[in-house]
């Protein structure tokens, strides 16, 4: 580890800060999909309705769009380190509000304040990554650190359901035990931020403070909002998985185990960051194209494993279907990030991440309503469906509006 003093203060040099901001940008990630298999527990011990779970999530994305509206950009004239830092801290006040509430209104609590932070921490962390990595190797492709920063996303939010099922199938007390695990790593990752470079100069005069806009040419708007469009559509998917997935296991296909709930959800997420390594070398262009077939594929078996009912067909369709959000995903926050400046690039990037998380709750509020009202094999194959239409003609023109 090399280290330099900044005032009084020790700090890693950019390349190590790179891997730390990283770690914790996992562990962030990996806390906000630890619920994921422990919703069902909750619901067996309190006796709600499933519709209370898409309530429950959806403070959760409410939380990350208030905050990526009304401070998602802040990075940009505060300091990433400082910005990141409170995010995380945050992270770590949701699990002692887990721990301390456990009833209904405090996991709403909890899960909105985790949203909170994950909305702060999302588009600066990506940032900090990006101009760590800049300034640690100044030749290499911008792209690389953008494919890390995605992986690291999708991979925090693909282990957090897996570490969840696995402690709530083998360990007891298993509302506890990982919100204190995932609090003491927490607190860990926010002393490694407090130690990493600040690669934002702040300003001696700070602009008046606004909420989130989008700070783009008019030109490089289209080609902006066409990608905006495409992490939406990815966004429902994933929040298909993370919320009523381990619901529809236990109730419609009769599978219990709360270790297999997080694997499923495990399996579409890793599918997710898995695709963009082994697809890297494939352009853009092929790489949404292929995320399109992959989107369109998978949601065909979601929705047909559901019908029948076939757990294999379930299973299997949302592992290809999240292999073909990695793809969308990472084009279009490749596609974001290359369209800012440095002065405005968490702003841009903060925007692009507040469209995709309406798509994490709307179309999963959606869902749990139609549950309440319609058989739920009905409610998966109007949600599959919808979806359907709308990644096909978001990916559409994300292609169109990179010819023209």
């Amino acid at each position: 580890m090399t280290s330099s003093r900044i005032g009084a203060r020790i700090r890693f040099a950019h390349a190590p800060g790179f891997w730390v901001i990283a770690a914790a940008f996992l562990t962030t990630m990996a806390f906000s999909t630890i619920p994921t298999p422990l919703y069902a527990i909750y619901q067996q011990r309190d006796g709600f309705p499933t519709y209370v779970i898409t309530v429950i999530f959806a403070s959760y994305a409410v939380g990350v769009m208030a905050s990526l509206y009304l401070a998602g950009h802040v990075s940009d004239w505060l300091g990433r380190r400082r910005v990141a830092l409170l995010a995380v801290l945050a992270e770590a006040l949701s699990a002692a509000i887990f721990l301390i509430w456990p009833a209904v209104p405090g996991l709403l609590l909890a899960r909105f304040i985790c949203g909170v932070g994950v909305g702060v921490l999302t588009a600066t962390a990506t940032a900090h990554l990006s101009e760590l990595r800049q300034i640690a190797r100044p030749g290499e492709d911008p792209s690389r650190s953008a494919l890390i920063s995605s992986m690291v996303n999708l991979g925090g939010l693909a282990f957090g359901p897996l570490i969840g099922g696995l402690l709530a199938q083998y360990v007891d007390a298993p509302l506890r035990r990982p919100y204190e695990i995932f609090l003491v790593l927490l607190l860990i990752s926010a002393v490694g931020i407090a130690l990493v470079p600040e690669t934002v100069e702040r300003l001696e005069e700070r602009p008046a403070y606004r909420p989130q806009r989008v700070a783009l040419p008019s030109s490089a708007r289209p080609l902006f909002f066409a990608s905006a469009i495409g992490a939406f559509a990815a966004f429902a998917i994933f929040g298909l998985s993370t919320s009523l997935a381990p619901t529809f296991l236990a109730g419609v296909l009769h599978h219990t185990s709360r270790l297999l709930a997080g694997v499923v959800t495990f399996a579409v997420f890793i599918a997710g960051a898995g695709s963009q390594v082994v697809f890297v070398r494939m352009s853009r262009p092929q790489q949404l194209r292929l995320g399109l077939i992959a989107m369109s594929v998978g949601l065909v078996g979601v929705a047909a494993g559901g019908l029948i009912p076939n757990l294999w067909l379930f299973v299997i369709g949302g592992v290809v279907a999240g292999a073909g959000v990695g793809l969308v995903f990472r084009g279009a926050v490749a596609t974001a990030a290359s369209l800012a400046d440095p002065s405005s690039r968490g702003e841009v990037l903060a925007a692009l991440f507040l469209i995709a998380y309406a798509g994490l709750a709307i179309p999963v509020l959606a869902i749990g309503l139609g549950i309440a009202l319609l058989p739920a094999q009905v409610a998966l194959l109007l949600f599959s469906a919808l979806i359907l239409i709308l990644v096909n003609a978001a990916v559409i023109r994300m292609l169109a509006a990179q010819k023209s």
